[in-house]
């Protein structure tokens, strides 16, 4: 069983995202630490330690703009050089003061236009970087009764995702995330998973849905909406991360690991290993070393996708068919509570990486030369 479950390890890809190795933060307060990124191309040298010590983070999700360059095919190559490449093109509608009342679903048909033109862009860059996903997120909704037509606002949103989606190439796809609530209070127009499910199943195969794990209602059963998602076939992806309160970008599996292994329990159930599925982190917090808390991310999916490959299938089903309801928890909690780190650390060492990641970053020098090399120029952060 052990060699079945490493197999699966083995497989593994998680993504990191360009902005977290940029100072990031709170509406309180950004930190800004010494040796971040001046640039992408820094960026992604960056992220290319946490695939060097990890050996499962191979790809970059690229911000436009905050990572926009004037030569795109250069950008992909430094990646390549670096020992990645380039994953998923997130759009950026939220920042322009333009879309104060929003971007795709604004009233305001020019605001809507310089929107929409700005998605299609992300499309030209990911033909020039040779990524195949493209993640959208919009911040449009309303704060207050009667400002904008509820109804009128999903029509512009249909029109747009339409446009977006004909625009993309063979082999590409776009990925729908939605959000609760912030910085929309009274409505927002992609506000669940079912909303974006409408939306990507009018469309069809190339519209996806994303989960972002910190954009629920607290209580809310993560894992049947993952569940439901995948036996549609419109689970595209995640984003990981973890929150307490709200969509607090804290590290993964942080706040609740046991919900993250019960989570990669259905993606595993749901044959969502072995598909097209996008483990992307989206952590991006204020205190924490950059790279070493993308490293303690991608570990801690490890563990709790252990976990989850750990569950005895077979007994599992047995007590469901049985009605035993002690007996079904049971295995669960047996796999949860397995201590996996030995198993993934003897798996590193056979896939010629340090047992130890954490620690092998902390003594590869790469820390201090970043710190001494990152001098002058504008650090790269939130908007940046």
């Amino acid at each position: 069983m052990a060699t079945d479950i490493k197999a699966a390890l083995r497989r593994q890809r998680i993504e990191t995202p360009s902005w977290a190795f940029g100072n990031s933060g709170t509406r309180f307060k950004v930190f800004s630490q010494r040796g971040v990124p001046r640039d992408p191309y820094e960026k992604l040298a960056d992220a290319a330690q946490v695939h060097r010590f990890t050996g499962v983070a191979p790809t970059v999700a690229l911000h436009i703009p905050w990572d926009k360059v004037d030569d795109y095919a250069d950008l992909a190559r430094h990646a390549r050089e670096a020992g990645v490449g380039i994953g998923a093109i997130n759009s950026n509608v939220f920042q322009d003061d333009d879309y104060m009342l929003g971007s795709v679903t604004n009233p305001d048909a020019d605001v809507r236009r310089k929107a929409l033109d700005h998605l299609l862009e992300c499309v030209d860059i990911m033909d020039l970087t040779g990524s195949d996903t493209l993640k959208l997120w919009f911040s449009d909704g309303t704060n207050y009764p009667g400002q904008d037509d509820i109804r009128s606002r999903q029509d512009r949103l249909a029109e747009a995702l339409a446009a977006v989606y004909d625009r993309l190439g063979e082999g590409q796809r776009f990925l729908l995330e939605y959000k609760l609530f912030e910085p929309a209070f009274y409505t927002t127009d992609v506000p669940d998973w079912g909303t974006a499910y409408a939306h990507c199943v009018k469309l069809g195969p190339k519209a996806q849905v994303v989960v972002d794990t910190g954009h629920h209602a607290p209580g809310t059963n993560i894992e049947f909406i993952v569940a439901f998602l995948l036996r549609e076939g419109k689970l595209g992806g995640f984003d990981f991360n973890s929150r307490f309160y709200a969509d607090d970008d804290l590290m993964v599996g942080s706040a609740d690991p046991f919900q993250l292994f019960r989570i990669m329990y259905e993606v595993i159930r749901g044959g969502g290993y072995d598909e097209r599925i996008a483990f992307m982190l989206d952590q991006c917090h204020n205190i924490e070393p950059k790279i070493p808390g993308q490293i303690r991310s991608v570990m801690n999916v490890q563990e709790a996708t252990a976990k989850a490959l750990l569950v005895d299938g077979d007994a599992l089903a047995k007590a469901q068919a049985e009605g035993d309801v002690l007996g079904a928890n049971g295995v669960f909690m047996d796999a949860y509570n397995t201590d996996v780190r030995a198993l993934l650390a003897e798996l590193r060492e056979e896939s010629g990486l340090d047992p130890d990641p954490m620690g092998a970053y902390r003594r590869s020098g790469y820390p201090e030369k970043i710190v001494a090399e990152r001098v002058g120029g504008a650090q790269a952060g939130w908007g940046a």
